[in-house]
């Protein structure tokens, strides 16, 4: 048996869905391995064909999990320059059109051998665990840390009847962390706050990004015109992810940013709706399908326009400062981790919306200082990673302190155990009624993966 650290990463979701949690996922494995000091396993959803189709972009399917793991990696590869030092399973999943979400499938801490259950890092817990029936995370790993990514009550309060949803799902959130998780990491104040939980953006950006910006940086000490475009956006295209208030801002201060072309980069649900809003407004705005933000067509704007409030804390807000752009951004929680940099620019109400923009557009992006520029890096994130989600802590001392307090501490702690036992025991009952599941949102015939997908999986047959 090795004697190295076992982390066995869980996330929602895969490329090719371009998603925060396919990617910042993936480059967190990558670099936890990257030293050789521990043992790295990501473990990601695997989509029957028929979710495939409706999930993955450009008609990209694939037939069996390696095939699958082969395009992860050589995306890596190409993409990063790093070579996976670490393993990739599968988790069966199903994609819900409800939830625009993919949820698991059976228990799938099965996915990992009891002898390497070390530590487990959900990225998403409260996602992973909602209909989790089955062994308690807390008992098969040793330490299970979540990293939240996403401001589900933010979500769930633009839907009908939301509010009250939103209460809701705020207690069931709080009950499955607490079980579950011994700690949780969330990336920014925009979150709930949750049982055992902190404040740390501990991601990072694709290093061309930082490439990029490096290059910019040389052109502007060489003296050259290093922006030649004006203002963009690039995000998902759901009124969520801010297109609605950057219409509102556009169409309301008309007169005031005459002149002012933004152009817009996105696939999803809403494109439609985004270009007939935009359209029947009169605004001066253009509309194209999503890209690669590394692409060379994003290399000259000089200003990333974001304007949503429902991010955690927004990859592509990182990426454009990394490539040395100036971005405008709301006053938010969300965007707490980048107000450190001189290029951000964040507004609290319209009029200083109106006077960002045009101050970022007037005047000449100033280079990222070395040390921020590192700030945006894998490497610094991966080591914020560390420290916060404690992964060097030594358990055995911890265990030692709690036998030395005095016996009503004791009493307490046993107290306080046994209710979250008790609490663990009622939802692993819950869950495993397909009825209470399904009344709670979960896809029906969920508890176990059907005999298709434990093929596709090699699992043996039930």
């Amino acid at each position: 048996m090795s004697l190295k650290q076992h982390i066995a990463i869980f996330t929602t979701a895969s490329l090719p869905w371009m998603t925060g949690t396919a990617v910042n996922p993936l480059f967190r494995a990558a670099y936890l391995a990257k030293d050789g000091s521990r043992e790295v396993t990501l473990v990601i959803p695997w989509l029957s064909l028929k979710d495939q189709e409706v999930v993955y972009p450009n008609q990209i399917t694939f037939s069996c999990p390696s095939d699958h793991e082969a395009y992860v990696r050589k995306w890596l590869e190409e993409r990063a320059n790093i070579r996976p030092q670490f393993s990739i399973t599968f988790y069966p999943g199903k994609f819900s059109i409800e939830m625009r979400s993919i949820l698991p499938v059976g228990d799938i801490t099965e996915t990992i051998p009891d002898e390497r259950a070390d530590i487990a890092v959900l990225e998403e817990p409260e996602h992973l665990t909602w209909y989790h029936h089955g062994q308690r995370w807390k008992i098969k790993f040793r330490r299970v840390i979540g990293v939240v990514h996403t401001n589900y009550l933010e979500y769930v309060k633009r839907e009908k009847n939301g509010h009250i949803h939103a209460f809701f799902l705020r207690y069931i959130n709080n009950w499955v962390i607490n079980i579950y998780c011994h700690k949780v990491i969330r990336l920014s104040g925009a979150t709930q706050d949750l049982p055992r939980s902190i404040i740390c953006n501990v991601h990072g950006v694709n290093p061309r990004f930082l490439e990029i910006g490096m290059e910019k940086h040389r052109q502007q000490q060489q003296g050259k015109t290093t922006f030649t475009k004006g203002a963009y956006y690039i995000g998902k295209m759901v009124w969520s992810k801010g297109y609605k208030e950057l219409l509102q801002l556009l169409s309301k201060y008309q007169n005031e940013l005459s002149g002012l072309q933004v152009d817009l980069f996105g696939n999803g649900e809403d494109s439609e709706q985004v270009k007939e809003s935009a359209k029947k407004l009169n605004l001066s705005i253009n509309i194209y399908p999503g890209r690669d933000h590394a692409d060379p067509l994003f290399h000259d704007y000089k200003v990333f326009i974001n304007p949503s409030t429902t991010d955690v804390v927004c990859t592509t807000t990182a990426e454009a400062l990394a490539m040395g752009k100036t971005v405008v951004c709301a006053n938010h929680p969300s965007n707490d981790f980048f107000k450190q940099f001189p290029n951000c620019f964040t507004y609290n109400s319209g009029k200083e919306f109106v006077k960002l923009t045009l101050k970022a557009l007037a005047e000449e992006s100033s280079p990222v200082a070395d040390e921020l520029r590192e700030k945006l890096s894998w490497e610094a994130a991966t080591k914020r990673f560390v420290m916060a989600a404690e992964l060097d802590k030594n358990v055995s001392e911890a265990i030692v302190r709690s036998a030395s307090k005095p016996f009503m501490s004791i009493s307490s702690q046993d107290l306080k155990k046994g209710v979250e036992e008790a609490s663990a025991i009622l939802y692993n009952s819950i869950s495993g009624i397909e009825v209470a599941r399904c009344a709670f949102g979960a896809i029906p015939k969920t508890l176990q993966p059907d005999e298709q997908m434990r093929k596709e999986l090699g699992l043996a047959p039930r």
